[in-house]
């Protein structure tokens, strides 16, 4: 113990830059704090300290031994922390942020099982299909269909979330059945306004081979769940998420074609703001959605239609 508290005040001299700083954080004399480090320079062998009347700075060999002092004496806080968090139960407000069709679908209804298994949290979800800055807007945590590029938030990827073209098998007893990608230019494609690449789909053949094909429509949409009404409704086909028409490809209501070529594909994950503990209620709401949307998803299990449709 004595070893690990000579340790810690040296680290707290070099961060506070001076012996009288760290000493009035610590609560300590300035000649008390002097002694530790004598005593730690003394069982080193090694000077870490050079001291003047204006200033301090730090040996080669001292600049090292803080370098790994600090990194001890953080996991050592975080250790500390860790076992702390078993012992707290999640509780007050979750702000969530989701995109619109995924949060209606996915998240809104596994809410009422996650609130009786956490009573002393609540929720504020928000649906929105912008990308909203976590910190500036306060939210704890949101959900990204994405391939995400670097950036300062953690993010815990949850399941794929991959595409299909579909349309009813009315629409395609009427218009044909694509057989391969370059039939689509004949049909009328519903785009999605929020794709990389709304008017451009493309198509990886088994044997790796890419074709990308130029698609042309009467109707334009920047929301998954209004554009399979349109579908449902015979306007067209599209390039739509499997987590929206699952049940439908299921039903039979919808029709999935070219499905020996693999498409659009992405991720759903949960993000957060970067920060040193991840708090109790994140932790929870995060692990519960590992735990309802595994991969494959549900809506794309055997049976579903959309699992064989990824094939």
């Amino acid at each position: 113990m004595e070893a690990l508290n000579d340790v810690a005040v040296f680290v707290q001299v070099v961060e506070c830059g001076s012996f009288t700083a760290a000493a009035e954080r610590l609560g300590l004399s300035r000649s008390v704090v002097s002694k530790y480090i004598t005593r730690r320079e003394g069982r080193l062998g090694a000077r870490l300290l050079n001291r003047t009347t204006r200033r301090l700075s730090l040996t080669e060999t001292g600049h090292l031994f803080f370098q790994r002092s600090q990194r001890a004496l953080l996991e050592i806080e975080e250790a500390e922390a860790e076992v702390s968090r078993l012992q707290e139960a999640p509780r007050g407000k979750l702000r969530i942020n989701s995109p619109m069709s995924f949060g209606i679908l996915h998240i809104a209804p596994a809410l009422p099982e996650f609130l009786a298994r956490y009573p002393d949290l609540s929720v504020e979800m928000n649906l929105d299909d912008r990308q909203v800055n976590l910190v500036e807007e306060g939210f704890d945590l949101a959900i990204r269909i994405a391939e995400l590029p670097e950036s300062s938030l953690i993010a815990r990827r949850l399941a794929p979330c991959r595409h299909a073209v579909c349309a009813t098998p009315a629409y395609f007893k009427s218009h044909g059945t694509p057989r391969k990608p370059q039939d689509l230019r004949r049909h009328n494609a519903i785009t999605f306004r929020y794709q990389q690449t709304p008017d451009e789909w493309h198509f990886v053949s088994g044997q790796g081979e890419v074709t990308r094909v130029q698609i042309d429509g009467s109707l334009q949409m920047n929301n998954s769940l209004a554009l399979r009404e349109a579908l449902l409704r015979e306007a067209g086909l599209t390039l739509i998420p499997t987590f929206i028409v699952g049940d439908d490809l299921r039903a039979g209501r919808l029709q999935a074609v070219l499905t020996e070529y693999r498409t659009l594909e992405l991720s759903i994950y949960a993000v957060y703001p970067h920060r040193r503990f991840l708090s109790p209620k994140v932790r929870a709401f995060i692990d519960f959605l590992a735990e309802k949307i595994s991969d494959p998803p549900d809506w794309e299990r055997a049976g579903s239609g959309c699992h064989e449709a990824m094939q």
